[in-house]
């Protein structure tokens, strides 16, 4: 399974301009629907992307939680997450199954008061 088909990355991309224009248009950003959930099938990490930065597609933005107790919002490098290997050797998967019923914000909200990210 490829972890990031090219109609994920699209959106990803699309988001990321979308914000781009209201940023140099000086208005608020879209607080977007995280488009893509991954997870360490042999850890306790998870992440949901919402966007890519329009100059640097490598890097991604979304709601990152490396199974500590401490979500946050913020940066990850595409490149790393397909390269990364669990304590089993386990690549990095994608959840077939999530469909995004809240923007990115609800997430973090709920991820904060529970400790790690909650689907």
């Amino acid at each position: 399974m490829e972890l990031l088909p090219q109609p994920i990355l699209d959106q990803l991309a699309a988001n990321g301009r979308a914000n781009q224009t209201r940023i140099e248009a000086g208005e608020d950003t879209i607080d977007f629907a995280p488009v893509v959930k991954l997870f360490t099938p042999d850890g306790g990490a998870t992440w949901l992307l919402s966007e890519t930065d329009p100059e640097n597609p490598d890097i991604a933005f979304g709601l990152c939680d490396l199974g500590l107790g401490y979500p946050e919002l913020g940066s990850v490098r595409l490149s790393v997450l397909k390269a990364h290997r669990g304590r089993l050797g386990l690549p990095i998967e994608r959840d077939l199954h999530f469909k995004a019923n809240a923007p990115l914000s609800t997430y973090a909200e709920r991820a904060r008061e529970a400790g790690g990210i909650v689907t």
